[in-house]
């Protein structure tokens, strides 16, 4: 792996373990503090809602700056928002420093997957994405758990610090291996909302939203279902997450490396798969060895969608990727949020938890409409192109939108433009 690529996915794995990690922290948080666990909770809920009015706004607000002052700016916020949390006096405080933290997570994703993929070789784009999409599955499942030991053995304000000091280390990985690139927005920075308009492009984050809820149901809520239902101990728990992370490690690659070869189509199966993986979870989840094995395949189907996706946003909205890109993760904080309302209300219902397996299915299914729609109008797209260069005899084809997210030979690399 580039070290350039390997800095920016260092950068990917703080960021990722400083959303996450506060999880395991709850009871610390809580009995320092003198809040109830609900309002610890609700810190979480200020991340998110940091990165969904942060992507877009940060975005457009940052369009015109070069691309490297701009990840240091940016990981420089997080920084601060991160050591604001270890040194937060208080409460709330501490809710606007967790605020501040996630005002600028999609706006680096955003611009850390362009700048990645506009220096990766052509066909390569999509395993480029998924390197990096590794440092937010080993935030997950290694990140988190670290994190958490941290708070636990010490506080929790050191596990703050300790992410503060990761994103200084690999801020200091960034200054020297990222070349320098400027941006490309030439025209005005209200004009690249535009891209947002674009069908392919709205069809492509509607693809992300649909086809993650599913699978996050399924994950925020695998505890009660794999304890209640499965039949498994609470300290078995940390082990199975471990197997699923296995699953999303081994899933990241697969999924890069299928996009590379057919995007649309692969996404399209992927998603078959996951819904059928969950329908099969259903009846078979009070199977210990069942429900070992498949949560290790969940977790696979699930990351291997996330490398296309993201190609696929980078590919429709080329003349504005990084809009594009960060407001996509801001959608899928509100997936995120809308997935954990929902699983709330299943899991407190008649059918418990089990009940998220055959509703996280039917949910997939509707991700993977959006893929099969958008596979029949590139497709109809080509077939028009094709047939107006044979009326015109050039034999060449015209570069239509459609091409520019062809399936098959994704041009994202273009998004940043080789210089």
């Amino acid at each position: 792996m580039p070290l350039s690529v390997f800095s920016l996915m260092l950068v990917v794995f703080s960021l990722t373990t400083g959303e996450f990690v506060i999880a395991g922290l709850l009871p610390e948080v809580s009995g320092d503090l003198s809040v109830s666990l609900a309002a610890a909770g609700r810190l979480t809920t200020a991340y998110a809602l940091g990165m969904i009015v942060g992507g877009p706004v940060v975005t457009v607000l940052t369009a015109r700056l070069a691309r490297k002052p701009l990840i240091v700016g940016l990981v420089a916020v997080s920084v601060l928002g991160n050591a604001g949390s270890a040194l937060a006096p208080g409460y709330p405080v501490l809710v606007v420093a967790r605020f501040v933290a996630g005002s600028v997570v999609a706006t680096f994703f955003a611009v850390a997957i362009t700048t990645a993929v506009s220096m990766a070789q052509e066909g390569k784009q999509a395993s480029t994405v998924a390197k990096l999409t590794l440092g937010m599955n080993l935030g997950i499942i290694l990140g988190t758990p670290l994190g958490t030991l941290i708070g636990q053995h010490f506080d929790w304000r050191t596990t703050f610090a300790a992410v503060a000091g990761c994103s200084v280390l690999a801020l200091l990985l960034v200054l020297p291996s990222v070349p320098a690139r400027p941006s490309t927005v030439t025209g005005s920075v209200l004009g690249e909302l535009r891209v947002l308009l674009k069908r392919d492009v709205q069809l492509a984050m509607a693809l992300t939203v649909a086809g993650n809820i599913g699978v996050v149901t399924f994950f925020v809520y695998i505890t009660p279902l794999l304890t209640e239902v499965s039949g498994f101990g609470s300290g078995a728990v940390p082990a199975l997450l471990l197997v699923y992370g296995a699953g999303a490690f081994a899933g990241n690659f697969l999924g890069g490396w299928l996009a590379d070869r057919a995007l649309m189509p692969s996404l399209a199966g992927l998603l078959a798969g996951l819904a059928g993986v969950l329908a099969l979870f259903w009846p078979v989840a009070g199977s210990q060895v069942l429900a070992a094995v498949l949560t290790f395949v969940v977790g696979v189907l699930a990351y291997a969608i996330i490398p296309g996706m993201q190609t696929r946003v980078l590919s429709t909205a080329h003349s504005a990727p990084t809009l594009a890109v960060a407001v996509n993760a801001s959608g899928f904080q509100v997936a995120a949020a809308f997935a954990g309302w929902l699983g709330g209300r299943i899991v407190e219902g008649d059918a418990g938890p089990r009940g998220i397996l055959p509703v996280g299915a039917l949910l997939t299914l509707a991700g993977l409409a959006v893929a099969v729609y958008s596979l029949r109008r590139d497709r109809r797209a080509d077939g028009t192109a094709a047939a107006t260069d044979t009326g015109t005899g050039t034999g060449t084809g015209t570069a239509t939108d459609a091409d520019m997210a062809g399936a098959e030979t994704p041009s994202a690399a273009a998004v940043e433009g080789r210089r």
